[in-house]
């Protein structure tokens, strides 16, 4: 199983990016699937999650307003938009699931979301 993180890059305070983490998975469906980040020399933290069938979402209070998470579980891909974005939003940026227990996949490479004027 694969999870493969897209859509970063460098922009400026203030922009937007849309990040994509497809899923190589029958069983996405099944999962409530998040986004989760990690800046340099910090913790991995939660930014937002999304429940299996997509009615239901949470934010880390610093992206509250700015970002929204959503899903389509016929593509098996779960996705991030980011507007307003602030200098601390810097990191790399990787997909898994959010659920009471151990994910079963792997985490992968990530996407780097560099906010730099």
């Amino acid at each position: 199983v694969q999870l493969v993180e897209s859509g970063g890059g460098l922009v400026q305070p203030g922009g937007s990016l849309r990040l994509s983490c497809a899923v190589s998975e029958f069983t996405f469906s099944r999962y409530v699937w998040a986004w989760y980040r990690q800046a340099p020399g910090k913790a991995r933290e939660l930014v937002a999650s999304i429940s299996s069938v997509g009615g239901s979402t949470e934010y880390a209070g610093s992206v509250k307003g700015r970002f929204t998470i959503s899903r389509d579980n016929a593509k098996k891909t779960v996705y991030l938009q980011m507007n307003s974005l602030k200098p601390e939003d810097t990191a790399v940026y990787y997909c898994n699931t959010n659920e009471p227990y151990p994910s079963p996949f792997y985490w992968g490479q990530g996407t780097q979301v560099t906010v730099s004027s």
